[in-house]
């Protein structure tokens, strides 16, 4: 799986932008040892199961690519392979699925925008990864990473001896695949921490992004207020070119109105070795997981990494709401009745009422842990000018931000919080705020765990200079061992 001349394993785009430009190595090259790769542990040996399907035409499109490799204007993502999770539209031969069997037709006829963004760039559509079914917004019984389609991903850190869930979701295989270096890097979407959860449970950087920043346009929905694509990779510095790649305004997408301004098309400015330095991070004790002495022990040890790399560190608590707010089944059953009326021919639901008799047909193969969820959201208005759905997402959007993030942020002139994992993603989540988390070691039993940076709106580029700082001076990812199994 290694070219003559080129070592795949922790390749970074800058790497293999090399190794292109030295001619040590192609793109046709480069696609075909990821596949090797894929085929050698994903779908055998262990069986990590994160890649549901490889684009038939990767191939050729790298061919393509290499027969045009030195014209002017191709950047950082020219020729780099790239997984897409299973819930965005690309136009290559393969359906979008969100793990359901309901969707296993579900062909598009476009590209998705952020598939559009990356094609523009160079990149290569290697495949699409499995994820938690709906982006785990199907039932909270079942673990992440497990879908009907697809069954369960595992993670690499702990193949058969973590506890299915331990892989993180819903972006299970984007996460799983990127640590075991299936490819370069890879999309993951979030709507409360689904991009931070894999990214930190698989020892990877994931950035979760300010709403609006990236387009959500033909991507399968949950909640319009707080969906959002974004970069994952094994590095900071290939989170951030992807990233820089994916920004845009898209008509498509309103919400991406808002980042005129303010997104960078190129973010690798900001990869700043001194990044942490004068810097003042919060943290509110409570977000870390103190039951889990070890865990927190990494968790102390990164902050104190933090301190000795120049930031100060101050101690606080953050308000939190203690209310069940309904947003995100509200939202759901609107944005998915708006996506599946526009489904092919061939997709055999139209409504998410639909979705929900067509599981009841075959319960054991398409609900094997019941769809509480879709039943939720099926129950609720789909008007988006209902009063208690404003209600709720008043109080969701007050509470995390004036009375929040905003709130200690400006207190305590902030430049960041840093919370554990994603224990505190459901905040920015609620604001719309980024987030971005680092690798910041492992427990006995080789449980990764993150440290995750978030704050206030389209401040990704000065999230980046705080985790790259900290990457650079620890350097605590390690790679999985497939090679056992």
């Amino acid at each position: 799986m290694e070219t003559s001349t080129f070592k795949l394993i922790e390749a970074t785009i800058e790497d293999i932008q090399q190794a292109f430009r030295e001619q040590k190595l192609t793109s046709v090259e480069l696609v075909q040892a990821y596949l090797d790769r894929i085929e050698a542990y994903d779908k055998n040996g262990p069986k990590i199961n994160s890649v549901r399907a490889i684009n038939p035409d990767a191939l050729a499109i790298a061919a393509e690519l290499d027969d045009k490799r030195g014209q002017d204007g191709q950047g950082p993502l020219y020729g780099i392979p790239v997984l897409l999770k299973d819930n965005i539209e690309t136009k290559d031969p393969m359906p979008t699925t969100a793990g359901a069997i309901a969707l296993e037709h579900n062909f598009a006829k476009e590209d998705a925008f952020v598939a559009k963004q990356l094609r523009e760039a160079g990149a290569i559509v290697l495949g699409k990864v499995n994820l938690s079914e709906w982006a785990y917004f199907m039932s909270q019984d079942g673990p992440s990473g497990y879908s009907s389609l697809a069954g369960q991903v595992k993670n690499p850190y702990g193949i058969d001896v973590f506890e299915p869930e331990d892989v993180g979701g819903s972006s299970s295989g984007t996460g799983a695949a990127i640590a075991s270096n299936f490819a370069v890097v890879g999309v993951g979407t979030e709507t409360s921490g689904s991009i931070l959860s894999p990214s930190s449970a698989n020892s990877i950087v994931g950035i979760k992004p300010t709403v609006g920043l990236i387009s959500r346009s033909r991507i399968i929905p949950i909640a319009e207020s707080q969906d959002t694509a974004g970069p994952m990779a094994r590095t900071v510095a290939d989170a951030a070119i992807l990233l820089g790649a994916m920004t845009g305004v898209d008509e498509q997408d309103p919400a991406t109105l808002k980042s005129e301004g303010q997104a960078l098309t190129d973010y690798t400015p900001h990869l700043k070795k001194d990044g942490l330095k004068g810097a003042r991070i919060g943290v509110d004790l409570s977000f870390l997981n103190n039951e889990a002495p070890e865990e927190r022990a990494i968790m102390d040890a990164a902050i104190e990494q933090i301190k000795a790399l120049g930031a100060t560190v101050v101690k606080l608590t953050i308000p939190q709401k203690d209310f069940e707010s309904d947003v995100l089944w509200y939202e759901f059953k609107r944005g998915v009745n708006d996506y599946l009326a526009s489904t092919p021919d061939d997709v055999p639901v139209k409504s998410l009422a639909d979705v929900i008799d067509f599981n009841k047909q075959d319960p054991e193969r398409r609900m094997k842990f019941g769809q509480a969820v879709l039943d939720k959201a099926q129950s609720l208005s789909d008007d988006p000018n209902d009063a208690t759905y404003l209600e709720h997402r008043d109080i969701d959007f007050r509470s995390s931000t004036a009375e929040g993030i905003d709130l200690v942020m400006h207190e305590h002139q902030l430049d960041a919080l840093l919370f554990q994992n994603n224990r505190g993603a459901a905040m920015p989540a609620k604001a719309g705020y980024p987030s971005i988390t680092v690798p910041a070691g492992y427990t006995e039993d080789g449980h990764p765990v993150g440290v995750t940076f978030s704050a206030r709106a389209f401040s990704e580029a000065r999230l980046i200079e705080l985790a790259y700082s900290y990457e650079q001076a620890t350097k605590k990812r390690i790679v999985p061992d497939l090679e056992s199994y």
